[in-house]
């Protein structure tokens, strides 16, 4: 009979303490702060629009009570961010948001912005890409010594390709790009023996004096495949081509998404660029224009070196080596121009049949006469390195 009391008392306990917490735990829930981060898209008054990262166009309403801190690219500590206005944001800002969880209106308030400005973005991103610049190297990987640390790399193309040999060390910062992306921002951090022989291989690091060694600080490598081929058809309703593969004499089909970069060359300077990789003279004498900037100065090296460097813009990388430049700098075209017929080399998706478009050159006729050192080229073009994403956590 007690027995049979206890277990009543016990279930009712049971029962009010359900009813207790579980109200109690919605509340907290209710009362925890939503957040989102997302890049400025419009400013009127006190409320502001926001992309967010996910997609979604987010309204908030900024009240003066709210307190909206500047974060430095790269800094991650608010104590000693500075404290500005809502009238000192602009449109292009990366945000975090905080919404206030006691406002009762019907648009949400934020009790908290964090804000990343646009202009120190680009100014850092700047900052990355000049050092990429003056102390990266990028290439195919000839051989990797994973248990002494050391890698082959050949860089360049044609007769200016030339071997460099880097040193990794326990704090380089080690990273290999998603099989379908040359983003930074989507590679992972990997252990040097997942790299393999004919992989793309960039790094930033201390070079010695002839830019033969270079002790290395950050690598992001990466397996693609290059192809140099013809399309036999185009499909524009699926988004894809069909390039007969001129290294295997089998047809491939070609998926192009809107984040594949696509460009044409003209034709004089596809073939001032075969006669480099030829190791002869530019097509038409005269020496090539030097390579510019995506800042619109004129490049430490003379378009036609062939010589590599890494940057850091979070996207496919802006070669900095002359003729990687000048692929960087070409036309950009559609599915629609590409014609049946034409000549294509590529950067894609490994796989025997089906890629995914990474990048893609049109235009390439005289350059298909040097297929191996054309390769090479495509290969130091794809690749994309550097920091430069930076984003409000």
């Amino acid at each position: 009979m007690k027995s049979k009391s206890l277990n009543r008392f016990e279930v009712a306990m049971a029962r009010l303490l359900l009813l207790i917490v579980i109200p109690t735990c919605a509340a907290l829930s209710a009362q925890a702060p939503a957040r989102f981060v997302g890049t400025i898209s419009s400013i009127n008054g006190s409320m502001i629009t926001v992309k967010t990262d996910a997609g979604e166009s987010k309204q908030v309403e900024v009240p003066a009570s709210a307190v909206i801190k500047r974060l430095a690219p790269g800094q991650r500590d608010l104590t000693a961010a500075e404290t500005i206005r809502l009238t000192d944001l602009a449109t292009g800002d990366r945000v975090l948001v905080k919404l206030d969880p006691n406002a009762t209106g019907a648009t949400p308030q934020a009790l908290q912005l964090v804000a990343m400005k646009q202009t120190d973005i680009a100014q850092k991103q700047q900052q990355e890409r000049d050092e990429w610049q003056r102390n990266g190297v990028g290439g195919l990987v000839k051989s990797v010594d994973a248990a002494s640390g050391v890698v082959l790399v050949t860089t360049g193309a044609g007769p200016t390709a030339k071997a460099v040999t880097v040193h990794i060390s326990k704090t380089t910062v080690l990273k290999r790009y998603a099989p379908n992306s040359v983003r930074f921002a989507d590679a992972q951090p990997a252990p040097l023996d997942a790299v393999q022989k004919g992989d793309q291989f960039q790094v930033l690091g201390q070079k010695n004096a002839d830019g033969s060694q270079i002790a290395a600080t950050e690598v992001v490598s990466g397996s693609f495949r290059n192809i140099s081929g013809v399309v036999s058809s185009i499909d524009t309703g699926a988004s894809t081509l069909t390039v007969k593969d001129l290294a295997t004499k089998k047809n491939v089909t070609v998926h192009i998404t809107a984040d594949a970069e696509m460009r044409r060359l003209p034709d004089m300077m596809a073939k001032m660029i075969a006669a480099r990789l030829k190791g002869g003279p530019p097509a038409g004498g005269g020496a090539m224009m030097p390579a510019r900037s995506q800042g619109g100065t004129a490049a430490s090296a003379q378009a036609g070196t062939g010589q590599s460097s890494g940057m850091g813009a979070g996207q496919a990388r802006r070669s900095s080596g002359g003729l990687g430049q000048i692929l960087d700098r070409a036309p950009a075209v559609k599915l629609d121009d590409i014609k049946k017929g034409e000549a294509v080399m590529l950067v894609s998706t490994e796989g025997a049949t089906d890629v995914t478009a990474i990048k893609l050159l049109v235009g390439v006729e005289p350059l298909l006469q040097s297929p191996d050192a054309s390769r090479d080229l495509l290969a130091n073009w794809s690749m994309g390195s550097g920091g430069g994403e930076e984003g409000t956590q």
